[in-house]
């Protein structure tokens, strides 16, 4: 079987084009891929594959095998993938993804795709869709209690469910201990990523991330957007913030005309492979 790795910000996936090759158990696979010591290594596993909807439909596994509904780094990495592979002469595209359709603004110089721009879509805020358990309609500084430890979080989707928990300082934020007992808190009933968020200027945030299913990442996408909706909501950002990230910068913009989320950031390829899978259908 043929693959690809590709990261966006030190966020990785491996890139199985399902155009040509056939995959029986995903979730298997996902594991198997992932694994930094005995496979591939990376964040999990994503497929590109034809879409009656949309140009391309994306799947992604995360690291566990466990299914990930939209995945912002993994889509711009997408956006490389099709184009620079000769899959695509558009630069712009659009992706079904499970949190649905997401369109792509291609930045392209000699060929290369240099910058990727994406609708992350509309932010969900509603409690019961995200979904969070409040007795409130939606969750803004709610206090939430993680083993005696009081946090105070704001919860949005993307697509897939974010608590963004403010912090003085994410280099010394304890994210090993904290991230797994809120990935698996009882008020989260499809499991949560956190997103621990310094507010620097009314311009700036920096976001240490813990991803359900993937633990902490060098980057996630739509971790970094749903803090600066956060941020906004919690009036504590304007509504276009650069996100400083373990792995790089993004640039997030929360528009007020459409209501639509925008990520701005680079795509990387890090080597084609070929694996032997016994079990690939």
């Amino acid at each position: 079987m043929k693959f690809a790795k590709m990261h966006g910000l030190g966020n990785d996936y491996v890139y199985v084009d399902c155009f040509t090759e056939r995959i029986s158990d995903p979730a298997g696979l996902a594991r198997l891929f992932s694994d930094r010591h005995k496979g591939i290594g990376s964040d999990g596993l994503i497929l590109i594959g034809p879409s009656g909807k949309a140009d391309f439909r994306m799947q992604i596994y995360n690291a566990d095998g466990s299914v990930a509904e939209m995945c912002g780094n993994g889509i711009r990495c997408l956006g490389k993938y099709v184009y620079e592979r000769g899959m695509t002469d558009k630069t712009e595209l659009t992706v079904e993804t499970l949190a649905g359709i997401r369109r792509l603004r291609l930045t392209v110089e000699d060929k290369t795709v240099t910058e990727v721009e994406a609708d992350m879509g509309i932010p969900i805020l509603k409690a019961d869709k995200i979904p969070i358990v409040s007795e409130h309609s939606m969750v803004v500084d709610e206090p939430i209690v993680v083993d005696g430890v009081m946090l105070r979080m704001t919860g949005v989707s993307l697509g897939n469910p974010h608590a963004v928990i403010y912090v003085q300082s994410v280099r010394t934020a304890d994210i090993g201990w904290l991230g797994p007992r809120l990935e698996h808190h009882g008020r989260f009933p499809r499991r949560i990523n956190v997103e621990f968020t310094e507010i620097i200027d009314r311009h700036t945030i920096s976001v240490r991330v813990w991803e359900r299913g993937a633990k902490e990442t060098l980057s996630c996408g739509t971790g970094a957007c749903a803090a600066v909706v956060a941020s906004v909501l919690n009036d504590l950002t304007e509504r276009r913030v650069r996100v400083k990230l373990t792995g790089g910068d993004l640039t997030v913009e929360w528009r007020e005309a459409d209501n639509t989320v925008y990520m701005t950031g680079p795509a990387a390829a890090v080597f084609d492979g070929v694996i032997n899978i016994p079990s690939a259908g």
